[in-house]
């Protein structure tokens, strides 16, 4: 290893132990490092004595004014995707909750899901002065969702919707030239060097008219706290098509229907309350009298199915649904943040009905919406998830 191999791996070594490594390394941090090494103790070091006799850190208490300078150090000093776990790790670790109430502080922040799901807990608790700030942070979040899963989805879902379309007795404008010529070749005729097609593939004609309903059905406990989010901003992006008929109900131990606010994701998230009970049963029941069309609707679930209502008619509206050729699936999670925790009975339960109970990452739910609206086999998608 080279010298300054050596350097720069005593250096990072320093950074991950802290104040504690200083005599066995040698050296303090200094400079950027020292200020680096600052922000972190702030937050990971529980302050009070080090065992060496010199206090390590007096961590970050309640002072706003405290908090937002250490907010502002963190986002000179790392990437932006550390920043956001750090401010995740504060609001936990050193309940700093109660000072995200407080307009300035919002202004420190790093926009991210995590916090937009923080602050749409404290909605009903937050101050006029610290609403519309609240709001630009959400605001600003949901315009980053939006670029990231827009154009995927809006691709996936017309192409779906097309091949879902598709005739084969198509009018001439209407030919799938490509599809024509592989389904016959086996009919190429060598000696007039062509294909000879005795089926024709094409699309029906273009439409105005809406050709599927999607109902998307999201538990606001707050553990769904981050699929909260993503629903209300994928529901809007879904809103947006006309080919589909979009309808957003969130659910507690009550039910709201948010579908009125689609235009405005914005406004959908604040419409959330997260915290409180379940009532699965209650929200199925609502969500089965938004479903006309049976065989051209989609029902998607999103939940940990932790059901505090009465699970029995739960599992027989899922099955009735299923009877009635309703395209069902239930997303433990809609999100990034990896496994969650669900209630493996009921998962279990629904998987015996036929409908696929499974974590969905945002980046897979556009081709889930595919998948359902082609009439794929959805047992088969979540197996592969």
């Amino acid at each position: 290893m080279t010298e300054d191999a050596s350097r720069e791996r005593q250096r990072r070594w320093r950074l991950a132990l802290g104040g504690e490594a200083d005599e066995s390394l040698g050296k303090a941090a200094a400079g950027k490092d020292g200020a680096m090494d600052a922000a972190l103790a702030a937050l990971y070091d529980g302050g009070g004595d080090s065992g060496s006799g010199k206090q390590r850190s007096a961590g970050l208490g309640s002072s706003a004014p405290k908090v937002a300078r250490w907010l502002g150090d963190i986002r000179e000093y790392f990437p932006s995707t550390v920043v956001q776990v750090m401010q995740a790790d504060a609001i936990e670790r050193l309940d700093l909750t109660r000072l995200l109430l407080e307009p300035e502080m919002l202004a420190a922040v790093e926009p991210d899901v995590h916090l937009v799901g923080t602050l749409l807990s404290l909605n009903r608790v937050m101050p006029d002065a610290t609403k519309q700030a609240a709001r630009q942070v959400v605001r600003t979040v949901v315009e980053q969702l939006e670029r990231r899963i827009t154009q995927q989805t809006r691709s996936a879902v017309s192409g779906a919707l097309n091949r879902a379309s598709r005739i084969n007795r198509p009018r001439h404008a209407d030919i799938d030239w490509d599809k024509t010529i592989r389904a016959n070749l086996k009919h190429y005729q060598a000696e007039h060097r062509t294909v000879i097609p005795e089926r024709l593939i094409g699309y029906g004609r273009r439409t105005t008219a809406v050709q599927r309903d999607v109902v998307l059905c999201v538990d606001q406990s707050g553990s769904m706290a981050s699929s909260v989010v993503f629903s209300g901003v994928f529901a809007a992006v879904l809103a947006s098509m006309r080919s589909l008929r979009t309808s957003l109900v969130v659910f507690d131990t009550s039910v709201v229907d948010l579908t009125p606010h689609l235009s405005d994701p914005v406004e959908v998230l604040f419409g959330t309350q997260l915290g409180g009970g379940t009532d699965i049963n209650r929200a199925m029941a609502y969500a089965q009298q938004l479903i006309t069309r049976p065989r051209d609707s989609i029902f998607v679930l999103i939940s940990d199915l932790y059901e505090g209502g009465v699970r029995e008619e739960m599992l027989r509206r899922a099955a009735e649904m299923k009877a009635a050729g309703v395209q069902v699936v239930a997303l433990l999670a809609l999100s990034d943040e990896g496994a969650p925790s669900y209630d493996h009975e009921n998962a279990a339960a629904l998987a015996a009905l036929g409908v696929p109970a499974f974590a969905c990452t945002p980046d897979a739910f556009p081709e889930l919406m595919a998948a359902a609206i082609e009439r794929r086999d959805l047992m088969a998608f979540a197996a592969r998830m």
